[in-house]
């Protein structure tokens, strides 16, 4: 069982309105939350601490959600198999609602109020940006399950990461856009307010042009933006073979529908970003034969995978478990084995023990610590087709 506890009044009222996916919560008390855990009133020689902020709320809760999903399921497994070091792991949670400002004032909370040996979290680079300094500065070790931006693991020697990184994934959906979609020419449209976006995007052009593509159209939006007609507009009067969109569901399933509005009936692609569970509700059938990058397919026939996916349905009522849900699971197993590995919650100690992580069988592969801090590992493409995510193949690194 997990011990955990929930800081956020908004995710509760989301969550008793939106599901029962999570079991209950609580504020800014001591109260136990989510889960069937026991009370977080146990003392220091019982528990271990670690901390995770996510945006369990806002534009890219689905994110949130998924990740922190994940990562409980990974709490339950451990404490159930006797805990870590003798102790049950105390998982303490912060909302950052998805908001700039929010995630280095809850990794502050987490360390300073909560004394947590480590921290997990975030999805979004963005977020993941603002707070890895403030793990640094105090040599608590952060690991981020899908933040891909470089610069995040570059902030310092206790930042890692479980995901494969953007330059890598640029260069996948480049190889497929020449080598499968036999595309000579692509527009990208990039969302400016989005570190996670912009990077991709970089590394997406300069790949496809490397490879003899040629970037017919660039056009830019704002994360949160609703009407993207004029940048369409101006990309189709260029004529591309396909359109790289590197940005997150909640704007490119609006962008996929208001593409073929307009008549563009060439490919579009993307990233991981794609990959939360309103995309298919937002964009509908505009989708079918889209594609995008991703970390993890519950398709896999591997005995490990599946194992996970079902024992993810079974704790959230038949919730078929995405890429995010997985990446969770693995940066919370990853910690656990460096912490075992280690022998003690000293954050250099620990952080010595990622750093030295190699040919560690998660969920979502075999993942190395490289040198960076940054996790070696493979890529699968999905189509969406038929209204379901379909797998299409695996690209090792």
């Amino acid at each position: 069982m997990e011990t955990m506890k929930i800081r956020s009044s908004q995710f509760l009222a989301a969550l008793a309105l939106a599901s029962s996916l999570f079991l209950t919560g609580c504020n800014k008390s001591s109260a136990p939350s989510t889960g069937s855990g026991n009370s977080t009133s146990s003392s220091a020689d019982t528990v271990i601490k670690v901390g995770e902020f996510a945006s369990l709320t806002g534009k890219e809760a689905a994110f949130g959600q998924s990740s922190h999903m994940g990562t409980a399921l990974a709490v339950d497994d451990l404490n159930a198999a006797g805990g870590v070091l003798g102790k049950q792991i105390q998982l303490i949670t912060e909302d950052d609602q998805s908001q700039a400002g929010q995630p280095s004032t809850d990794v502050r909370k987490l360390i300073s109020d909560d004394g947590v040996v480590a921290i997990l979290g975030e999805v979004a680079s963005s977020r993941s940006l603002e707070a890895a300094p403030v793990c640094q500065q105090n040599q608590i070790p952060m690991i981020s399950p899908s933040s891909t931006n470089p610069k995040v693991t570059q902030v310092g020697d206790y930042i890692f990461r479980v995901c494969f990184i953007d330059p890598f994934q640029g260069t996948v959906m480049a190889n497929f856009a020449t080598k499968t979609l036999k595309l000579k020419t692509a527009a990208v449209l990039t969302d400016v307010t989005s570190d996670y976006s912009e990077g991709l995007a970089k590394f997406f052009k300069d790949s496809f042009t490397a490879s003899g593509g040629t970037i017919v159209a660039e056009q830019n939006y704002s994360g949160g933006d609703k009407d993207f007609s004029a940048q369409l507009t101006a990309i189709k009067a260029a004529n591309p073979d396909g359109i790289f969109v590197p940005g997150y569901y909640t704007e490119v399933g609006l962008i996929v529908m208001q593409a073929r509005q307009l008549g563009l009936n060439v490919p579009l692609f993307g990233g991981d970003g794609w990959d939360g569970k309103p995309l298919l509700s937002i964009g509908g059938p505009a989708l079918e034969g889209t594609y995008f990058s991703d970390h993890f397919t519950p398709q896999d026939t591997n005995a490990v995978v599946q194992d996970f996916v079902k024992k993810y349905e079974a704790k959230y009522n038949n919730e078929v478990p995405d890429a995010m849900a997985a990446l969770g699971y693995d940066s919370a197993m990853i910690l656990a084995d460096a912490i075992k590995r280690a022998g003690t919650t000293d954050g250099p100690k620990v952080r010595d023990a990622l750093a030295a992580t190699k040919d560690f069988h998660g969920i979502t592969g075999t993942i190395t610590i490289d040198a960076d801090r940054n996790a070696s590992k493979p890529a699968v493409i999905v189509e969406i087709k038929n209204g379901q995510y379909n797998y299409v193949q695996t690209i090792s690194p």
